[in-house]
């Protein structure tokens, strides 16, 4: 059985529950060599920050040891082709942020409420966007302990201030999602986050209520007694109690920012076809019955941006197969994104045959690219990204994303695009081997949305084409004017483009194509 609900598990395994065991099928064919890549597409890593998973690797290094190590995985990341990072900024009602009202996480320096100098998200935002890369705030929402050291809290953290609003299951303190001031609480805690920091994202992972454990029992009678009103039984109060806490952060998150993306990463199974007949053709755990939270609901009431299942299992498995569940979402998107939970961590298991097989997740990225109704990849997690497994990673950087890409727009958000970069120059540099393009802040669109960055292209030929990213030639987050490309060979000519990006990514017309010759 792979269920991780033991703490040991835990340490390697954070996002994973399977509650069969797994029949592997493996793909019968090496990788072959893709077509033209997508120019737009979510090229995700989760860092997780709980019991030190990925970031920081202990509590004893210092906050300039801390700073190097993040920036060593940012660049890692950049050089696979990484386009988003999904930071842990709350593992268990604690912060990586200095603007909380909860006190510092353990798991920066050894102690609750003991913090380093200087802000962890700050950072880690500035650096991601330098990068070329979104940062996703990623939240648990109702995990208020990891473990059962209540003696080791910090004074400030909410379950000695608010003892009544938990419940213990597995040992662990939740947070009980029946009661209307904790799903307040949570929604003000996420608020501090989009209110000081420039996050891309908010995100959630698949922790709602508890996954089940043998002979462990809920304790929300009382509160279903209280606020359980028109309702049957305490199964649907439950999924109604989730509904409304993801309602609220929606409203929330885009009344505040309009321009930050909210989303959620579920367990890989909405529902089973012998539970619900909308439910998938899939024998395992469901977040639906399990952990009452109703994910396809929220896609289809529309609270969400974009939603990523946690499809940890391989192609062909008997109780779960990655590509009936690939199928089963991009049918059930309403119109949202679907970016996919990929397990590069179970590369690394000795009993699953199937992602022994080098070509599994590379078969998996063929199948999502290969489907219209999905838009990218989510993998867990970062440091298994940075091991470079089976050569899973090599194979990103050389073959999958060897271009790179912008994230998908969301036009439900934001459908209109900047007004193109006005006065584009290029001119090679004085006894230098490169050349500058520069370029004029264009006037503002007709919604007013300033200019966010800008995307710099350049051809060998007059052939100009930018929907081909292979000839991106480098993606900026900031409004700077100019950019200096030092890749340049003498004696050829080069043709330069530049485009504007928004807020949201939505990209301008193309300035006009200027030529250069390197002397």
């Amino acid at each position: 059985m792979h269920i991780f609900r033991h703490f040991l598990l835990l340490l390697f395994t954070l996002f994973v529950v399977i509650n069969v065991k797994a029949q592997p099928a493996e793909p019968s064919t090496a990788p072959a060599e893709v077509k033209m890549q997508p120019k737009r597409e979510f090229r995700g890593v989760w860092i997780a920050t709980v019991v030190n998973i990925d970031w920081p690797t202990s509590t004893k290094l210092t906050a300039d040891q801390q700073k190097k190590q993040l920036l060593d995985i940012l660049n890692a990341h950049q050089e696979t082709g990484i386009n988003a990072v999904m930071l842990q900024v709350r593992p268990a009602a604690d912060a990586f942020y200095a603007k909380s009202r909860e006190p510092w996480s353990k798991y920066l320096m050894g102690k609750q409420g003991q913090g380093p100098n200087y802000d962890p998200l700050e950072f880690a935002i500035t650096e991601a966007h330098k990068r070329g890369m979104e940062l996703h705030a990623w939240f648990n929402p109702y995990r208020a302990t990891f473990d059962g050291n209540f003696a080791a809290l910090s004074p400030q953290h909410i379950t000695k201030i608010k003892p009544e609003w938990f419940f213990t299951y597995g040992g662990i303190k939740t947070f009980n999602p029946g009661l209307p001031e904790v799903r307040d609480y949570i929604v003000q805690v996420i608020l501090d986050v989009v209110d000081n920091y420039d996050v891309d994202g908010v995100h959630m992972d698949d922790y709602f209520y508890p996954y089940p454990i043998a002979g462990q029992k809920i304790n929300d009678d009382a509160t279903y007694a209280k606020y359980g009103e028109g309702f049957d039984n305490i199964k649907d109060w439950r999924r109604h109690n989730v509904d409304l806490l993801i309602q609220m952060i929606a409203d929330s998150v885009h009344a505040h920012d309009p321009n930050i993306k909210f989303g959620i990463s579920p367990f890989g199974i909405w529902a089973n076809k012998a539970q619900n007949d909308e439910g998938s053709e899939t024998n395992g755990g469901s977040s639906y019955y399990e952990n009452y939270a109703d994910s396809r609901k929220w896609l289809k009431e529309g609270w969400i941006d974009y939603i990523n299942p946690q499809l940890y299992w391989p192609i062909g498995n008997r109780a779960a197969a990655f590509d009936k569940l690939l199928s089963w979402w991009s049918d059930n998107t309403y119109g949202r994104h679907l970016y996919i939970g990929q397990a590069a961590y179970r590369i690394n298991e000795r009993k699953t045959l199937a992602f022994k097989n080098p070509a599994q997740l590379p078969e998996q990225i063929k199948l999502i690219r290969n489907n219209p109704r999905v838009q990218g990849s989510v993998y867990f997690s970062s440091t298994s990204l940075t091991n470079n497994p089976l050569g899973v990673t090599d194979s990103l950087k050389e073959n999958y994303y060897r271009y790179p890409a912008l994230p998908p727009v969301m036009l439900w958000r934001d459908s209109i695009g900047p007004n193109a970069p006005l006065n584009v120059t290029a001119r090679p540099v004085v006894n230098k081997n490169a050349v500058t393009v520069r370029w004029l802040t264009p006037a503002l669109a007709k919604d007013e949305e300033p200019v966010y960055g800008y995307v710099i292209y350049r051809f060998d030929a007059e052939k100009i084409n930018i929907e081909d990213p292979k000839n991106i030639l480098k993606i900026l987050y900031n409004t700077n004017l100019s950019y200096e490309d030092n890749t340049v060979q003498k004696g050829k000519t080069y043709f330069y483009v530049v485009t504007a990006l928004d807020r949201m990514k939505n990209e301008s017309e193309r300035s006009p194509t200027i030529a250069v010759t390197v002397p």
